[in-house]
């Protein structure tokens, strides 16, 4: 039986205020997909008050919102990310990337082996380019 291959894991710290680390990331990538934060929590098999919760803190750590959103009703709601948000997006992904390529170098092992949320780094990866 062959060992399961090592992962990356990155999570990126803002001091006391805020850790990113792949479930923040996702949240973001599908908020930018859906234009809904129930919705991306929900993909995500989350509560909205939690994807919310998330938001808030995310939204609390950085100098400008990553997340701008709209209550809903009749109209319904919705969410986009920010220029911020697809800033914190754009260096995570190169951060995650940078760090797999070294760790696929030293290894032998192809980066994208390294890395845990290559579903959603590659959704993110074509939203961004």
């Amino acid at each position: 039986m062959q060992a399961p291959l090592p992962r990356i894991k990155l999570r990126l710290e803002y001091g006391h205020a805020l850790t990113l680390g792949p479930g923040k990331m996702q949240l973001l990538v599908l908020i930018d997909h859906h234009g809904s934060i129930a919705a991306a929590g929900r993909d995500m098999g989350m509560s909205y008050k939690r994807a919310w919760s998330l938001v808030e803190e995310m939204n609390a750590g950085f100098t400008l919102p990553v997340v701008d959103s709209s209550r809903g009703g009749p109209g319904g709601g919705g969410a986009v990310l920010t220029q911020t948000g697809h800033a914190v997006i754009r260096c995570r992904l190169a951060a995650a990337q940078t760090s797999a390529s070294v760790w696929a170098r030293k290894s032998g092992m192809h980066w994208r082996h390294a890395l845990p949320l290559w579903r959603y780094m590659s959704i993110a990866s074509a939203l961004w380019q």
